[in-house]
């Protein structure tokens, strides 16, 4: 499974701080559905994750309904990016 979107680059700053990018709500539907047959546990879905040029391997975590994208440090300096930004994000399901 493929899924392509759009969306804005924000940081959660609890114990453990991270940057991350909401997936949109119909796409979320679609990989919910994918995540009865990838998920190794608590609802998270392995991927491949590709910002631009650069690509790189991450689970996406259920939240409030949706699934969110943590975004390495390696690839917001690569593509040199930072909170608030709004990016294009490709997903592919890590069967």
């Amino acid at each position: 499974m493929n899924v392509e979107f759009s969306g804005e680059i924000w940081y959660w700053r609890g114990p453990s701080p991270w940057y991350f990018v909401t997936v949109p709500e119909e796409e979320s539907l679609d990989l919910q559905e994918t995540s009865t047959r990838v998920s190794y546990g608590w609802g998270m879905i392995p991927v491949t994750a590709r910002i631009g040029a650069t690509e790189w391997t991450t689970s996406l975590f259920p939240k409030d309904g949706r699934y969110v994208v943590p975004v390495k440090t390696k690839v917001r300096k690569a593509e040199d990016l930072s909170e608030g930004e709004t990016v294009t994000i490709r997903l592919s399901v890590d069967l």
